[in-house]
């Protein structure tokens, strides 16, 4: 098991859809779930896009800030959970790839200062007693500042990057300042431009650990929600996810070894259970 960020940097590389076509190719076998966690301080993209407003806001991550106060944030995280696994038939659906939506306004972030430990917390919990990955989409800003605990308590940090000039130009920055934070980190490329894996590891000293097609028709259905095409979970897109999937995970069971674990503790004294 584990637990995955994904960081961005200017220039929209597409952290958001990446996450998606990963939590929807994921590889599971019986009895496995994995969970995506919108947690970007300038505010979450999916219940307005994928969703396209149909559940509303009535989940997400801003309903979190009250229960942690109240020590009732086990429970009401589990509420706030979006069942996102796909039905291939079945009369019921497995809830086995799972959604915990952002926040709807980068003003409600201010409420969430007491938040971002306990749900890295949280994470840590379910990866260790129960059949759970987890991936956390930070955005572009959230593996910095308060919310930047989540990327420490990651087994492994991802860049997502294009390479393009402009975006490998935004990237370098970044990529060296969350070093600083987390240690080593790795890069998923969105193949866009010009230029090699090689060329934009050399650059960007970090290695490219898996790609991604730009695929902007394919990518408008995880981003905005547009109508899905026939045999579209059989796109290049989506193929490519699932065998990035696969690599990024391995990439983080490397990294994981690497390093002592760290102890879980329960948040405030609350017990962290697994569901």
């Amino acid at each position: 098991m584990a637990v995955i960020a994904l960081a961005g940097c200017s220039g929209a590389p597409g952290v958001t859809t990446s996450a998606l076509a990963l939590l929807l190719s994921w590889p599971l076998e019986a009895g496995r779930r994995m969970i995506l966690a919108e947690c970007d301080p300038d505010g979450g993209a999916v219940l307005h896009g994928l969703l396209q407003g149909s559940l509303g806001d009535r989940y997400g991550l801003r309903n979190l800030s009250v229960a942690a106060r109240k020590g009732e944030f086990s429970d009401a995280f589990w509420r706030q959970l979006i069942d996102l696994s796909s039905e291939d038939g079945k009369e019921e659906s497995p809830r086995d790839r799972l959604l915990l939506p952002g926040i709807t306004d980068p003003a409600q972030a201010a409420s969430l200062g007491s938040v971002w430990k306990v749900l890295a917390q949280m994470f840590r919990g379910i990866e260790a007693e129960s059949a759970h990955d987890v991936l956390i989409d930070l955005g572009r800003r959230g593996a910095y500042g308060p919310s930047g605990v989540l990327a420490e308590q990651a087994d492994a940090v991802f860049v997502v990057v294009r390479n393009t000039l402009r975006c490998l130009q935004a990237a370098e920055g970044r990529v060296r300042a969350l070093e600083e934070r987390v240690g080593d980190v790795s890069l998923l490329m969105i193949n866009e431009g010009p230029y090699p894996a090689g060329e934009v590891q050399r650059v960007l000293q970090a290695p490219v650990v898996a790609t991604l097609p730009y695929a902007p028709d394919d990518a408008r259905v995880l981003s905005d929600g547009a109508e899905q095409p026939r045999r579209f979970t059989k796109s290049a897109l989506m193929k490519a996810a699932r065998t990035g999937s696969t690599l990024l995970s391995q990439r983080a069971a490397m990294r994981r070894a690497r390093l002592d674990p760290r102890a879980v503790h329960a948040a405030g004294g609350e017990v962290i259970r697994a569901r």
